[in-house]
């Protein structure tokens, strides 16, 4: 694409247009600034409530994917790499699910991450070539990032996604995108201008990470990583986190915190185990075959079993 067509193109996205609200923002002393800032950052959850049906339509692809041993893959540039990538990485110890159930993939690679590599998301072949290195499958399901929509990197991604018989998904601040167009299902809530021109870090950014919060937490509550609204998928791997996982135990079954130790110790922190000992009074063997008989889902498991 010319620099010309380039500029016309960009020229016509809503995340790229001047802000009304905040043409003085230059002028204005710092309470200020950040208040129009503020105001704008008001926009962001009304804007994702009118995708709210294309979210959940895409969590039922991904839970379905996981059922099967599919992956949900996030690719980006930029910012969008950055914010897949860190929803990715904050799966494991959340939900206590391997670093290869979720996977971010960023435009220039691992150093992408820390110093900016812009270039990289010019090439359409790279998001086909770095999909075909963590073997994509059609079990898998890919997510495209990109707040203006247009990204060769993630276009690529997703057309290599679509040959494969995967589900693919856009994620853009800008409607009727090419991304969009390109995807499966497609979700675009729309943000408007950001409070300094271009800087898509900002709002669209912001509602690109409650997006894909809502993607990966969704996904594990019907997977059943979750016990009313606990977090029992926890893996205790530090001070804090088995600190928590002692609170869940209690938080759960109303416990004293000598129980919930003393119990936690014996199952070596597994926390669905625990609370699932301590509501029924079932012993571990029987608890543990009674969680594997439902699939881990804790709350089915409580239910069958209790006295």
């Amino acid at each position: 694409m010319t620099e010309h067509s380039l500029i016309a193109a960009l020229s016509q996205l809503v995340s790229e247009g001047r802000n009304p609200d905040t043409m003085d923002i230059d002028l204005l002393p710092s309470l200020e600034i950040v208040k129009r800032i503020n105001q704008q950052d008001k926009l962001v959850p009304l804007a994702i409530e009118k995708v709210l049906p294309e979210i959940a339509q895409a969590v039922d692809k991904i839970t379905e994917a996981f059922k099967v041993g599919g992956r949900l893959v996030y690719m980006g540039a930029g910012t969008s790499g950055r914010l897949g990538i860190l929803d990715a990485s904050e799966c494991p110890p959340t939900f206590g699910v391997s670093d290869q159930m979720v996977i971010g993939l960023i435009a220039g690679g691992p150093e992408a991450i820390i110093k900016a590599k812009e270039g990289a998301e010019d090439s359409p072949q790279l998001g086909k070539e770095d999909l075909q290195a963590i073997n994509f499958t059609d079990k898998d399901v890919v997510v495209g990032i990109a707040a203006s929509g247009r990204t060769p990197y993630v276009i690529g991604g997703l057309e290599y996604a679509n040959s494969q018989g995967a589900t693919t998904v856009a994620l853009s601040c800008n409607p009727e995108s090419a991304i969009a167009e390109v995807a499966k299902i497609a979700i675009s809530p729309v943000v408007g201008p950001e409070a300094l021109t271009g800087s898509t870090r900002m709002k669209s950014g912001t509602a690109q990470k409650l997006v894909l919060n809502m993607l990966t937490t969704a996904s594990m509550i019907r997977l059943g990583k979750s016990y009313q609204n606990l977090m029992v998928d926890v893996k205790a791997t530090n001070e804090k986190l088995v600190a928590r996982s002692a609170r869940i135990v209690m938080q759960a079954t109303d416990c004293e915190k000598e129980i919930a130790v003393s119990t936690l110790e014996q199952t070596q922190y597994d926390v669905k185990l625990a609370i699932l000992m301590i509501l029924t009074g079932l012993d571990i063997e029987t608890a543990k075959q009674q969680l594997e008989a439902k699939a881990g889902f804790l709350r089915r498991a409580v239910e069958d079993n209790i006295q």
